[in-house]
C-alpha cells in the first residue's frame, strides 16, 4: 500500500529571509544658524508637513535694528562716494571720454580690418572657383572637340566605302550581275553617309565654339582673380594702417591718465568702504532671513524639543523632519548568503504592525563591507509609502528571491538516498513499481527540481511501509483494488 503524488511543473524559487527594521531615507534636522527666542512653533510629533512650510520663527527685533544700522552705513558710504565722482576734474573726465572714444576707434578700425580680410578670402575663392570651373569647362570641351574630329573621320570613311560600293555595284549592273535594286539600295547608303557626314561636321563646329567660349570664360575669370588679389591686398593695408593710427591715438590718451594719483587712490578707498558696508548690510538681511525656519523637504515630524518662548541657541535641534514616501527597510544579511543577492532583486516585506498586508519592493543596495561585530552584510530595500502607513523603526520580515528556476517538480518524500545516487518509485503501467535514477535540481519546502528521469505528470511513490522494489504491484491509497468488484470481501 502507497501514496502517490503527480510530477508537476511549476517555478522553483530560491529566496533568503532576514529581519530588518524600516528606516527613513531622509532625516532633516530643523536648528536655527542664530540664537535666538522661538515667538512660533506649531507642528508636533506625528504631523505631516510639506516643502517650503515654515516651521519656526524666532524673535527678529535686534536682528531687525541691527539691518536699519547696516542699511544707514551703506547709504552714507554710497553718498560720500558720489560726491567725490561729482566733483572729480573736468579734465579727468575728458581724459576718459578720450580714452573711450579711441577705445572704439581701435575697436572699429580692428572690425574693419577683421572685415576687409575675410571678404578679400571669400572673394579671392570665388574667383579661384570661377578659374577652376572655367578650367573643367575646358577640359570637357577640348574631349568634346577630339570626339568630333573622330566622328568626321569615321563618317569620311564610311562614305568612301558606300561610295565605293555604289561603284562596284553600278559596274556589276553593268555587266548584269547586279540588280536596279543592288544598285538604288547603294546609292542611298551614300547619301545616308553624306548626311552622317554634315552631322559629324555640324557637332565637331558646336564643340570647337563651345571650347572658344570656355577659353574665354576663363580668360575673364584670371583677370576677375587679379582683379581681386590685387584691391584685397590694397585694402587689407590700408585697414592695417588705420587699425595702427586708431592704437597711437588710444596709446596718446591713455599717457594722460598720470593725473592726479592721489585723488584716484581717494575714490578707490571710499569705494571699497562704500562696498564693505554694502556686504555688511547683506550679511544682515541673510541673518535676518535665517530667523524663519522652513521645512526642505515633505515628511512627518518625528520628534519636537522645544516649545515656543524657548531660546534656541544656534545649531540647536528644534524638530526632526523624516521623510517617508519611500522607506528603506536595513536587512543583514549572512555571510555565506551575501554572494546571492544582487541590486534589482524583488523582495516581499512583512511587517508585524500591519498583518496580512505584505508590501513588495526591490534591493537597491548591498554592503560592501561587513559588520565587524556580528559579521554580517547590511542589504536595503526600498519600499514605495505612498499611504504613509509604513513608519520609521517598524520591525519587517523581507523574504529576497534571488533566483526562480522552471521544471519538474516532485514532492522531496519522493526521493531515496542511495550510494549511486538518488532515486524515485514511479507508478508505471499495470500499477508496477519503476525505480529511476535521477538528477536532481534546486529545492523548496514543498519540492526538489528533477532534471532528468521522470516526466510531467507521471505519478511517484511518497509514503509507503517499505521501499518498493523494481516491479512490485502497487496499492495505491484511496484507488479500489484490481479484481475486486463492489461489495466483495477482502
Amino acid at each position: 500500500m502507497v501514496e502517490v503524488a503527480p510530477a508537476v511543473v511549476r517555478d522553483m524559487v530560491s529566496a533568503i529571509s532576514a529581519v530588518g527594521t524600516v528606516e527613513a531615507p531622509d532625516t532633516v534636522r530643523i536648528a536655527p544658524k542664530v540664537t535666538g527666542r522661538i515667538e512660533y512653533l506649531e507642528v508636533h510629533e506625528g504631523e505631516p508637513v510639506s516643502a517650503g512650510q515654515v516651521l519656526v520663527r524666532l524673535n527678529a527685533d535686534a536682528l531687525t535694528a541691527d539691518l536699519g544700522r547696516q542699511r544707514a552705513a551703506a547709504a552714507a558710504s554710497r553718498s560720500r562716494l558720489e560726491q567725490a565722482r561729482i566733483t572729480e576734474r573736468s579734465t579727468d573726465v575728458a581724459v576718459q571720454t578720450a580714452i573711450r572714444q579711441q577705445e572704439a576707434a581701435v575697436a572699429s578700425a580692428n572690425a574693419d580690418l577683421n572685415q576687409v580680410t575675410q571678404n578679400y578670402a571669400a572673394q579671392q575663392a570665388a574667383a579661384r572657383a570661377s578659374v577652376e570651373d572655367a578650367q573643367g569647362k575646358i577640359a570637357a570641351a577640348t574631349a568634346a572637340v577630339a570626339n568630333g574630329e573622330a566622328a568626321v573621320r569615321s563618317a569620311e570613311a564610311n562614305l568612301a566605302n558606300a561610295r565605293a560600293r555604289f561603284a562596284r555595284t553600278s559596274g556589276l549592273h553593268a555587266r548584269g550581275f547586279a540588280s536596279a535594286q543592288d544598285v538604288d539600295d547603294a546609292r542611298t547608303q551614300v547619301s545616308v553617309q553624306e548626311a552622317s557626314l554634315d552631322v559629324a561636321r555640324g557637332l565637331g563646329k558646336s564643340a570647337q565654339a563651345q571650347l572658344d567660349s570656355a577659353n574665354a570664360q576663363k580668360r575673364s575669370a584670371e583677370q576677375q582673380l587679379s582683379i581681386v588679389t590685387t584691391k584685397g591686398k590694397a585694402d587689407i593695408e590700408a585697414a592695417q594702417a588705420r587699425a595702427k593710427q586708431a592704437q597711437a591715438a588710444l596709446d596718446y590718451a591713455r599717457a594722460n591718465t598720470v593725473q592726479t594719483p592721489a585723488y584716484r587712490q581717494s575714490i578707490a578707498a571710499l569705494r571699497a568702504a562704500a562696498d564693505a558696508d554694502l556686504a555688511a548690510a547683506r550679511s544682515a538681511e541673510v541673518t535676518l532671513s535665517e530667523t524663519v525656519l522652513v521645512s526642505p523637504v515633505s515628511g512627518f515630524v518625528t520628534s519636537r524639543t522645544m516649545d515656543p518662548g524657548a531660546v534656541a541657541a544656534t545649531g540647536q535641534t528644534i524638530l526632526i523632519i523624516q521623510a517617508i514616501r519611500q522607506v528603506w527597510v536595513n536587512l543583514p544579511v549572512a555571510e555565506e548568503d551575501r554572494g546571492l543577492v544582487r541590486r534589482g532583486m524583488p523582495a516581499t516585506i512583512e511587517l508585524d504592525a500591519l498583518p496580512g498586508r505584505r508590501r513588495f519592493g526591490l534591493v537597491t543596495q548591498v554592503n560592501a563591507a561587513a559588520d565587524a561585530q556580528s559579521r554580517q552584510f547590511v542589504v536595503r530595500v526600498t519600499l514605495s509609502n505612498e499611504d504613509g502607513a509604513l513608519k520609521p523603526g517598524m520591525f519587517a520580515r523581507a523574504r529576497i528571491e534571488t533566483s526562480r528556476r522552471r521544471g519538474t517538480v516532485v514532492p522531496r518524500e519522493a526521493l531515496a538516498e542511495a550510494p549511486e545516487g538518488r532515486s524515485v518509485v514511479v507508478v508505471g503501467p499495470g500499477d508496477r513499481a519503476e525505480v529511476r535514477m535521477v538528477e536532481t535540481g534546486p529545492s523548496d519546502d514543498t519540492g526538489t527540481m528533477i532534471i532528468g528521469g521522470v516526466a510531467p505528470g507521471e505519478r511517484v511513490v511518497v509514503m509507503s511501509a517499505a521501499p518498493p522494489k523494481d516491479g512490485a504491484e502497487l496499492h495505491i491509497a484511496g484507488k479500489p483494488a484490481r479484481g475486486r468488484g463492489r461489495g466483495a470481501r477482502p
